[in-house]
């Protein structure tokens, strides 16, 4: 009797107020819904805010009142406003007995809380304790908590009652603790990993509810392990088969479509299951059949199964009238007037062309027809699709296509993808080299910065190898077009600076290597490009660096040298450059000019871009010279391990690396114990010795060893240290070249959301029509020639790809490293044209400058040798004895001067430098100190002569 005066009041207030609530509620409402700026909402729900901070601190509120509080909250919070003040209300309200304002409670603290809110805390007991209650709809209302509120750390809290509820009497109850158990999983697998077996027995409940909500996590597990449920293949292909007969309830229905939802979800799962699974798929044939005939193209939901159905057969090992099928259902979508369809077309085609190729062909017309669409989208969907359908006969038209639409978007995320593809496409299928070179200067004067540097990287090494296997002629003509290319687009303005840094380096190393263009003629460009571009270092440095190839092959081939002005001053205002890079690269073009022909051809040869260089991080060249030093009395050199007690190990770059960054982490061993004090009994004037300082070191002065500690202590100032406790600790060692190491540098370097659009072709006939034409029967003969181009030829798939003997890409002459530039046999993977990641790239060439490794090569050595820049200072008299300096090295400058004209007779066509005899004379050199172009250059010529 008391709830029944209860409901009436709330009618009576209802009638007056509308369902209970107050006229200021109402009225708050009604001015939020006609404010006409932000700024008039904004002050309004400020103004009701302070009005909710006022009647909140009053005593007594009733719970009538403090349940319409309570939504008005949750109004100003979904609006964007802070309502934190009032929180703790609608945690208090969940305690509350009455079932209305329970479940108010509940609801405002899920749209309130998050899982990891100090509040959570609060309301963990009261869920427990509605958990057990008799009324399903308390029950259901702290299910509904669960899913959103519970973290990892209170899930045992609430594990055992959720479990017991799976075997609940009400259908909803049990729904709701499957989708708790589902919550779990994804939180904390570990939780419930021995509750997976529930999920199985749940799939074969009574109630098509619990049944559908079971799929959702029945889907998650098989993800993970598609092994371990094979087994429930025939059960799923018999629940669909029900769902489709229509053997559940009528409520279930939606636009006249069975369980649509769980039809779905459905043939998800069972394409994941029947993946390469050929007794598997056999099972789901006629299923689907059913699915194609049954299903109704002319409501969205229809056509959204009719979607999923062909993205399992695209998953599955299908059958000839299962693709038929699909097929139909692909041209349907490809003929409605619905930008939603069509792109569910292309998107069906380019998962069927996996399959068959010839599916493709059948709706050419229809994928110019979407080529062309003004709906970007659906644009770039077609671009995907005719990616996947390249092949030699239509790789230019595709990639041109795919460059004039890249110049025309200004989407840097998307013109990046584009390129990449573009680039790929060229180096598997081009026809010819000339159109390889083209392409890619196109992709680099449109795409600018936004291409891969690793893609600069293998054109440069695909010009420098060449597309012919020992056929010097083909490679000639490449780099002669790739010269000409570049000459006329070198005077362009705003070139991408990745652009102009191939540009520098193939004129540097081809420019004038057929004789057609002069050393003067390509300097001069060079210097242009170094003075339009004087604010991109790295395009400078290309640039001196391509000059200094120039010369040194001018001054190579006997020819005499004449530096034009403009390239004097570049090297003059290089050499005062801020850049020490810069600064390097002009004194090295400065000192290269004054030297000879054999030097030079020593230093620079001709064409050696590509030939692999052997580096010796061992420096065991040094080892005569250093056997020669200790014979002279020179001390061996100590390891940091010795002098340091064995502490650390830096024998080479990368542990020394590792150390330098091992050394300021946490360190968890247990401090060593105190040494307890022991009372002196020597003598009160006890002398402690205090080390030298470690910044500080006599020139000429040997390494420390052990035998030579009491000597030094005798001579040390000494310091009274009466009964001072010693400092714990292990004493370090710290060298005085630790504070100049340095860390080595580090190397430079959507899936579209559609509603269902309504309309769909209105033919509905059982026959699939065969062409496209049916529709349209007058055809532009501009789309009849770009589909020949698109789709003519062999019928070949995607992975089809260009042999060894063709005109394209052939293995390059070398090593096996080259390998990476050239085409590969393997087809490339075919990404899901739903996923919008970023596209893989297809070659392992790593991003390495190809003359700075080079160039680079007295560097890496002196870095592995422990980090210094002067390789012959590890074995100084710096660091050791007294040495005769002067009989050594005069004996050591004979003996390479020897050698060296009695071996050398490289020639001017071998490609690569003698890396061996390179590192022995440059590091001579540092030795003595001697600058090439100052102190003394008739040693230095001698030596390198």
């Amino acid at each position: 009797m008391e709830q029944l005066k209860t409901i009436g009041r709330e009618l009576a207030m209802g009638s007056q107020g509308g369902f209970g609530q107050s006229k200021e509620f109402l009225d708050l409402v009604k001015s939020i819904g006609e404010s006409r700026s932000k700024a008039e909402e904004d002050r309004i729900v400020l103004s009701e805010i302070d009005i909710l901070k006022r009647k909140l601190l009053e005593p007594d509120v009733p719970k009538r009142k403090m349940k319409e509080y309570i939504i008005r909250l949750v109004y100003i919070e979904m609006l964007g406003h802070d309502a934190s003040f009032g929180y703790i209300h609608a945690v208090k309200m969940t305690h509350d007995d009455n079932l209305l304002l329970k479940r108010t409670g509940y609801l405002a603290v899920t749209l309130f809380l998050d899982e990891d809110h100090d509040l959570i805390i609060l309301i963990v007991n009261t869920i427990q304790k509605d958990l057990r209650s008799d009324n399903y709809l308390v029950v259901c209302a702290a299910l509904n908590a669960v899913c959103r509120l519970i973290n990892e750390e209170t899930i045992p809290a609430v594990l055992p009652q959720v479990v017991d509820l799976l075997n609940h009497g009400k259908e909803a109850v049990r729904k709701k603790a499957i989708m708790a158990l589902h919550r779990f999983h994804r939180k904390s697998p570990s939780s419930v990993s021995h509750l997976v077996s529930n999920f199985r027995r749940k799939l074969c409940d009574s109630d098509p509810g619990v049944m559908g909500a079971t799929l959702c996590p029945l889907f998650d597990l098989i993800s993970e392990d598609v092994a371990s449920y094979k087994d429930l293949v025939s059960s799923f292909v018999g629940i669909l088969k029900q769902v489709t007969e229509r053997k559940l309830p009528k409520s279930y229905d939606y636009h006249q479509m069975p369980a649509p939802f769980i039809q779905i979800k459905l043939l998800k799962i069972m394409a994941l299951l029947s993946s390469g699974d050929k007794s598997a798929s056999e099972m789901m044939y006629m299923v689907l059949g059913d699915l194609f005939r049954k299903c109704d193209s002319s409501t969205n939901i229809g056509n959204a199964i009719l979607y999923e159905c062909i993205r399992c057969i695209s998953c599955i090992i299908p059958s000839p009238k299962l693709l038929e099928d699909a097929a139909e259902a692909i041209s349907k979508f490809l003929k409605s007037d619905s930008h939603n369809l069509k792109y569910m077309g292309i998107d069906g085609l380019g998962r069927l062309i996996k399959i068959s190729s010839d599916i493709a062909e059948q709706h050419q017309l229809a994928v110019i027809d979407c080529l062309e669409d003004p709906d970007d989208t659906l644009k770039r969907k077609t671009f995907e699709l005719l990616y996947k359908m390249t092949k030699s006969s239509n790789v230019e038209v595709i990639v041109d296509r795919m460059i004039d639409y890249m110049i025309s978007i200004n989407d840097n995320h998307y013109k990046t993808e584009i390129a990449s593809r573009c680039v790929e496409l060229a180096e598997q299928f081009a026809p010819s080299n000339q159109w390889f070179i083209q392409i890619m200067n196109k992709v680099f004067e449109h795409a600018g910065d936004l291409v891969n540097i690793k893609v600069a990287h293998n054109l440069m090494r695909l010009i420098a190898e060449g597309f012919g296997e020992d056929d010097d002629d083909a490679d000639n003509k490449l780099r002669l077009s790739a010269v000409e290319s570049y000459l006329q687009i070198i005077s362009e303005p705003k070139l991408p600076s990745l652009f102009l840094q191939v540009i520098s380096w193939v004129l540097g190393e081809y420019g004038t290597a057929d004789g057609k263009y002069s050393a003067s003629y390509i300097s001069g460009k060079l210097c242009d490009v170094a003075d339009a571009y004087s604010s991109d270092e790295t395009v400078k440095g290309y640039a001196v660096t391509a000059l200094m190839k120039i010369y040194a092959f001018e001054i190579a081939s006997g020819r005499k040298v004449d530096v034009l002005p403009e390239c004097q001053s570049l090297i003059e205002e290089l050499l005062a450059s801020h850049s020490t890079d810069l600064q390097q690269r002009a004194y090295e073009l400065q000192a290269l000019l004054a030297l000879d022909a054999r030097a030079v051809e020593s230093i620079l040869p001709l064409d050696a871009s590509c030939e692999d260089i052997e580096v010796d991080k061992d420096l065991s060249f040094l080892n005569g010279y250093i056997q020669q030093a200790i014979e002279s009395g020179a001390q061996p050199y100590v390891s940091e391990r010795e002098r340091s007690g064995g502490m650390f190990e830096t024998t080479d770059y990368h542990s020394q690396d590792h150390h330098e960054v091992t050394s300021h982490a946490l360190r968890f061993e247990a401090y060593e114990l105190p040494k307890p004090s022991v009372p002196s009994q020597a003598s009160t004037t006890a002398l402690v010795p205090v080390p030298e300082p470690s910044y500080y070191s006599e020139p000429h002065q040997p390494i420390s060893t052990s035998s030579s500690v009491s000597e030094r202590e005798s001579s040390e100032i000494k310091l009274r240290l009466d009964g001072v406790k010693q400092k714990w600790g292990r004493p370090s060692y710290q060298s005085s070249t630790s504070a100049s190491s340095s860390t080595p540098p580090q190397a430079a370097n959507g899936t579209s959301t559609h509603s269902d659009g309504g309309g769909v072709a209105s033919s509905s006939s059982s026959k699939p029509r065969s062409s496209y034409e049916s529709k349209k029967p007058e055809i532009d003969p501009e789309k009849q020639r770009l589909a020949a181009s698109l789709f003519g030829g062999s019928s070949s798939s995607r992975s089809d790809r260009k042999s060894s003997s063709g005109g394209g890409h052939k293995p390059a002459k070398g090593t096996a490293n080259k390998a990476a530039t050239v085409p590969k046999e393997n087809p490339i993977p075919v990404p899901d044209l739903l996923d919008f990641d970023e596209p893989t790239g297809t070659s392992d060439v790593a991003a390495t400058d190809p003359f700075k490794e080079l160039e680079g090569l007295m560097e890496s050595s002196s870095q592995d040798g422990g980090g210094s820049t002067d390789v012959m200072g590890l074995y100084s008299t710096d660091a050791s004895a007294p040495v005769k300096t002067t009989t050594s090295v005069d004996s050591l400058l004979s003996e390479l001067s020897d050698s060296s004209r009695g071996t050398y007779h490289q020639s001017q066509t071998t490609k690569g430098p003698n890396s061996k005899e390179a590192l022995e004379k440059d590091a001579l050199i540092r030795q003595m100190g001697v600058n090439p172009t100052s102190q003394n250059p008739t040693l230095f010529k001698d030596l390198l002569g």
